[in-house]
């Protein structure tokens, strides 16, 4: 079995446990997700299965979309409504869109982050929660992330105890942290802030009407049609790289692995992957080759004969 399932993945469960339980009702091994999710955290995560498996990282490496909840007047640990209180401060008047929506277009673009120290980010070799969980706090590496998008759900806006509460959707990149933006638009209003829940909305090129639940495929499982109707093909999950077109003859060569000259009109730029086509299906994904001017090399082989 060949393709992408898109699941819903519901909370309390880890992405790992997904797989897992995907690999026990498609009783396969060849399975793997394509960018963790938080246990507490629902919403899209596509899941590669079998020579899909091979694209994960150009589906985790695509865009995502999020539905957030802010509450300004609280910080936490950890960011989100999982961690313990760190600083409280009374929001004393109603905060209006317009000024909500100009803190926002602040954050829009290429925005410097930091890490939360409850992430699974790397230093030293060790998980950023691993230190945490210890009570040791460590520099962390801050990096750009891209914000595309934060739109403002005007009908969210909520000021009740002290707190007030709002509803945004964000298109991002990959990296980006939520709750940590959450944190900086509480800075930017001042107020402590943290995010109290999240929803994937989009990755990549899948949406919530395109999911399952895990409930949803145990029943399908048995139904080889059924299946066929909800599995997406392995070409979905390329639609946002860019397309070369090639026929059969040059499908053989890249079949093998082959470096081929560059065509004339190759549109990649150097170190972005182009998937070569042959009619409806995904070959390979090329790149220009890193040292030697005038070829084109593979970075994986899709299908081989």
């Amino acid at each position: 079995m060949d393709g992408i399932l898109a699941i819903w993945k519901e909370s309390g469960m880890t992405s790992h446990d997904c797989v897992f339980k995907v690999r026990k009702i498609l009783r396969m091994k060849k399975v793997g997700h394509t960018g963790t999710l938080d246990p507490e955290v629902d919403g899209v995560l596509p899941i590669c299965l079998g020579r899909a498996t091979k694209i994960a990282e150009y589906i985790t490496d695509s865009g995502k979309s999020y539905r957030a909840q802010v509450v300004l007047g609280l910080s936490t640990t950890t960011e989100d409504a999982q961690g313990e209180a760190v600083e409280t401060k009374t929001v004393e008047d109603e905060i209006s869109e317009e000024t909500l929506e100009e803190v926002l277009s602040q954050l829009t673009g290429e925005v410097r982050q930091t890490p939360p120290m409850y992430s699974a980010v790397k230093v030293n070799g060790k998980r950023l929660y691993e230190y945490a969980r210890k009570g040791i706090e460590v520099e962390r590496p801050s990096r750009i992330v891209s914000i595309y998008d934060i739109r403002l759900d005007k009908n969210s806006l909520t000021h009740q105890n002290g707190r007030f509460t709002f509803t945004i959707d964000i298109d991002c990149g990959k990296g980006t942290y939520i709750r940590t933006l959450a944190v900086m638009i509480g800075e930017l209003l001042g107020y402590p802030a943290h995010m109290s829940a999240l929803t994937r909305t989009r990755s990549a090129s899948f949406a919530p009407d395109d999911c399952v639940t895990l409930s949803q495929l145990e029943q399908l499982a048995s139904d080889p049609v059924s299946m066929k109707a909800v599995l997406h093909p392995l070409e979905t999950g390329l639609c946002q790289l860019k397309k070369y077109f090639i026929s059969d003859k040059v499908a053989s060569r890249v079949k093998n692995g082959s470096v081929l000259p560059t065509p004339p009109d190759w549109s990649g730029s150097q170190d972005e992957p182009v998937v070569l086509y042959a009619e409806d299906k995904a070959v390979a994904i090329y790149h220009l080759h890193p040292s030697k001017e005038g070829l084109i090399k593979p970075v994986k082989v899709l299908w081989i004969d």
